[in-house]
């Protein structure tokens, strides 16, 4: 899809995916090529409007919210997909395990963020863009962190992504996630229901921890290997919170193998002895119900070589 350019007013609606990013963000998104200053002279004299109202730098955007955006030229695609490296574009070409006319599925590698900013010059869907560049439509039907792979949903029609959220929402999409954990896995820890509060610490770093006055989350965790010293789970999820499986993991003291955010740092260690590089988190299916009266979908993205090696090794160790 090309980037746009804004030469005359234009009018954005926020997706549910855009939501809860402050507008100077998105705009930063939206405005390649805009020097930073002159997207918040634009902002203070309030020529970007939010619901035809001014709005400041750290407003953050709701779903639904209707962004004004004023004549501005932006760098051509072009100049954009001429920056990312052909090795990268056939990484991504080799990643997709399916393909029809309404919606894309990718296993994501790891270290793939799903779209560009916060210093991250281009995305899955800035390079998924970039291979198809003719493509009137490709958006992101959700989120996975940038170090863990697996499946991911594009929706290359605009009705197949309002109804894949609706599913979403609705909690009728089954997601589930291969982890590896530290410790052996108690069965009374199968539901974990703990909401979750997004935090930003002093550095700016952003930080997700179990609060009461945060947002629900349900995980479901089913163990399906235990190790000397540690588990291989299955987790589904209820709900699809910011590192939603890595917080309820580490609050009950079985944080994921390579998670150098909320992991352990003698276990981190440990893992690397035996290979491990990388979190050890991986979305390996997604179920979706009928649509239309279509049959339901099921996508599988196989576990990576380099985990599945990691775990050939841990079952060579005795308990």
């Amino acid at each position: 899809m090309p980037q746009p350019v804004f030469n005359q007013v234009s009018y954005l609606e926020i997706t549910p995916l855009q939501a809860e990013q402050r507008i100077d963000n998105f705009l930063l998104k939206q405005l390649k090529g805009v020097p930073k200053s002159h997207i918040y002279r634009i902002l203070r004299k309030g020529e970007v409007r939010v619901n035809k109202g001014r709005v400041k730098p750290v407003y953050k955007l709701q779903a639904g919210d209707l962004v004004r955006i004023p004549p501005i030229q932006l760098e051509q695609k072009e100049s954009f997909s001429g920056s990312i490296h052909q090795s990268s574009l056939q990484q991504l070409t080799e990643a997709i395990i399916h393909e029809d006319k309404q919606l894309l599925v990718l296993n994501k590698p790891a270290g793939w963020a799903v779209h560009g900013g916060s210093g991250i010059h281009f995305g899955v869907i800035e390079g998924l863009r970039a291979l198809y560049p003719k493509a009137p439509y490709l958006e992101l039907v959700h989120r996975l962190d940038r170090d863990t792979s697996g499946c991911l949903l594009i929706a290359k029609k605009p009705a197949m992504l309002r109804q894949l959220h609706q599913l979403l929402r609705d909690n009728q999409v089954g997601k589930y996630y291969q982890a590896l954990i530290q410790g052996d896995w108690e069965s009374r820890l199968a539901h974990i229901n703990l909401p979750l509060r997004k935090n930003t610490l002093k550095s700016g770093e952003r930080i997700v921890r179990v609060d009461t006055s945060g947002k629900s989350a349900l995980s479901h965790f089913q163990k399906k290997q235990q190790f000397a010293q540690a588990a291989l789970v299955q987790v589904k999820l209820d709900t699809g919170r910011t590192h939603q499986i890595r917080v309820h993991a580490s609050h009950t003291g079985h944080p994921i193998a390579g998670d150098n955010k909320y992991g352990h740092d003698e276990f981190n260690r440990q893992m690397r002895d035996i290979g491990l590089k990388r979190l050890f988190l991986h979305a390996e299916s997604l179920r979706i119900p009928s649509i239309d009266q279509a049959p339901p979908l099921q996508f599988h993205a196989p576990l990576p070589p380099a985990l599945q090696t990691v775990l050939e090794r841990l079952r060579g160790q005795k308990k």
